[in-house]
């Protein structure tokens, strides 16, 4: 979470159109009166709760400026890791006999995971897909930002009915909604009145979205293929049980920056 000085500064630099950084070279500059209106404002949406990310119109995942608005979630910092699991993995395969690895996200948002993977691993062929048009547009918007708009394929659709048929992939990853129903009342006001719904409802426990990816993506998946799922607080006993039930094999259960277990890695080949 930002301190209330570094988003004032953000909100600023967003007011100037200048790097953060710069506005202390810019020290004694006095705003003018439709500066300082301009400023009140974008304070008054702050305290308001909209997000910060939402006001200044991006966030920084990965290295990489990624467009927010209302028709996506904003990408959190523990999607990093899951992100870096991905390209790490596609790396590996591209580095032996996979040429051409081969990835889905799989509920795509922003694009955030689906553009990382591109950026850094050139070599993959990434497949995004989404069940909300405007969340696609957003997506396509950052791949075009970052020059990879040729190199992820977009696709509209309710889950896996998106991908074409025969494809297979080395990887699926995905931050799927995972928010038990009751709890999201609850939230933050920058997450519960801002953040698309459908990208935060995992039903009533907040694992529908799990049981689903453990019962219809094995056949997505090539032999040697893995999936990699980022999951909330408290959820990494449950997800296991669901995806062991369904003859997955869980490689790992990754810990966030703050040591909580946040994601699963797991393969589809029976155990027994």
């Amino acid at each position: 979470m930002e301190t209330p000085r570094l988003q004032t500064e953000l909100l600023l630099a967003h007011l100037l159109q200048l790097p953060r950084m710069q506005l202390y070279l810019n020290f004694e500059r006095i705003l003018t009166t439709v500066e300082m209106d301009r400023f009140r404002d974008l304070i008054k949406r702050r305290v308001r709760r909209e997000p910060l990310q939402h006001i200044v119109g991006s966030t920084s995942f990965c290295g990489l400026e990624i467009t927010t608005n209302r028709h996506v979630l904003v990408p959190r910092p523990e999607t990093e890791l899951l992100a870096e699991e991905g390209w790490k993995f596609l790396r590996q395969l591209s580095i032996q006999d996979v040429q051409f690895p081969v990835a889905l996200d799989f509920g795509t948002g922003s694009g955030c995971l689906a553009i990382a993977l591109a950026v850094n691993c050139p070599a993959a062929r990434i497949y995004a897909s989404d069940i909300s048009q405007e969340a696609l547009e957003v997506a396509s918007q950052n791949a075009k930002r970052h020059s990879q708009a040729d190199l992820i394929q977009f696709m509209a659709g309710d889950g896996f009915a998106a991908v074409p048929e025969g494809t297979r992939f080395d990887l699926i990853i995905s931050n799927p909604p995972y928010i038990p129903s009751a709890e999201i009342g609850s939230l933050q006001p920058e997450v519960r009145d801002y953040d698309p719904l459908c990208a935060l409802d995992g039903g009533p426990d907040g694992l529908d979205f799990f049981r689903r990816l453990a019962i219809e993506a094995r056949p997505f998946l090539k032999a040697c293929g893995k999936i990699m799922l980022e999951f909330g607080d408290g959820q990494a006993e449950g997800i296991r049980d669901i995806f062991q039930q369904q003859k997955w094999v869980v490689d790992a259960v990754q810990k966030d920056y703050t040591q909580r277990p946040r994601i699963l890695i797991a393969h589809g080949k029976s155990i027994n």
